[in-house]
């Protein structure tokens, strides 16, 4: 059971690096598959994913995998490091075959993808500001039950300059990769 509390305001507080949390989970103090993320060194715990969301999260990967050029790779439900103190936990991440994995930063990510149902208003708010002040180009937030996607691009310090909202029946097409366009409406979730 995750135990968690209401962070005393105007207090100090121990700020955490990724490697610290790394080894935390090494020494068993989280669980491997403990939902956090870990955000300018406070450790934030995730909200738990429910039915809509698994079941879009499966049937794009399924897609996606499927259609997925053999220059790119993309990684589900991955620790995505921006920073020493800050690691998300996207739904997916595409990013060039070249570098692989280890070459994933901010700055080789080609879109972001967060699928939202219990969890949009703060996925539209502080993860979207986040993202964008790390640069990640492209951020898709998907509304697990609606399947409206909200299309980010153009980051700044203090968020995207251009964001569209796109209803489930339009075709979306990720800015670097229009190989792997979809259409929500059209997908038979599994």
């Amino acid at each position: 059971m995750t135990r968690t509390t209401t962070a005393a305001e105007g207090l100090p507080r121990w700020r955490f690096t990724v490697d610290e949390i790394d080894r935390m989970t090494e020494l068993g103090i989280f669980d491997e598959h403990e939902r956090i993320e870990l955000i300018g060194g406070e450790i934030v715990p995730m909200q738990s994913k429910g039915g809509p969301h698994e079941r879009l999260r499966s049937t794009l990967n399924l897609y996606w995998a499927r259609r997925l050029p053999d220059d790119l790779l993309f990684t589900p439900e991955t620790t995505f490091r921006l920073s020493v103190d800050t690691f998300l936990e996207p739904d997916f991440v595409f990013y060039p075959k070249a570098g692989g994995w280890a070459g994933l930063t901010a700055d080789t990510a080609l879109l972001v993808v967060e699928i939202a149902d219990s969890s949009l208003r703060y996925d539209l708010g502080r993860k979207a500001a986040l993202y964008a002040g790390f640069g990640i180009t492209e951020l898709w937030v998907i509304d697990a039950v609606t399947r409206v996607t909200h299309v980010h691009r153009d980051p700044a310090p203090d968020g995207y300059r251009t964001i569209a909202v796109i209803p489930a029946g339009t075709v979306l097409v990720p800015d670097k990769m229009p190989a792997l366009a979809v259409r929500l409406a059209d997908l038979e979730l599994h």
